[in-house]
């Protein structure tokens, strides 16, 4: 099972590099914009991705200028947002969305559906980019073809560390 689980993960992974790419770039770009000033980068995430945000605080190469997001922080036209979700219809996520979209604040959004027209969270982003998630993974060997293992974190965290070397490396090259 395990070998079918790391091709699956794998050509979710190359699914996500081939179709994505621009718009993680686009996505690490928006959000170093808030290093050259006095903003700084938040990612609100929901649900089980809020291990995003605790991975990019306090693992060992931690994302410069993140600060650690609550609904209560007064976010300002110097700060960037990433707003982190299973799904772009969850209502807590669009919520901040609308206020960030209203107050001009420039957001990137993370969801699992792509983007199109009737995906709002696509539409009020900056950049939008697509886990690519449309389910679990692996048959359930008991169960009549129920698919369990469904990567949301798992595609949320590949997806953060590609825009975090895109990130630094601009940072470092002052390139954006």
């Amino acid at each position: 099972m395990s070998k079918i689980l790391a091709t699956q993960l794998n050509g979710l992974f190359q699914k996500i590099v081939q179709i994505e790419e621009e718009a993680i770039e686009e996505t690490s770009r928006l959000l170093a914009q808030a290093s050259v000033g006095e903003g700084n980068v938040y990612f609100a995430c929901f649900g089980e991705l809020q291990a995003v945000e605790l991975h990019a605080l306090y693992n060992e190469n931690p994302f410069e200028k993140l600060v650690q997001w609550s609904p209560e922080i007064e976010i300002t036209d110097a700060d960037r947002v990433l707003i982190l979700t299973k799904s772009c219809k969850d209502e807590e996520a669009l919520e901040l969305a609308r206020k960030l979209n209203e107050e001009f604040i420039p957001f990137a959004a993370i969801a699992s559906e792509v983007s199109s027209d009737e995906n709002e969270l696509s539409n009020l982003a900056y950049t939008y980019v697509s886990m690519h998630v449309r389910g679990g993974l692996i048959p359930h060997p008991t169960k009549l073809g129920e698919r369990v293992v469904v990567p949301h974190l798992l595609a949320a965290l590949f997806i953060y560390e590609a825009i975090k070397l895109n990130y630094d490396e601009m940072l470092d090259d002052d390139e954006f």
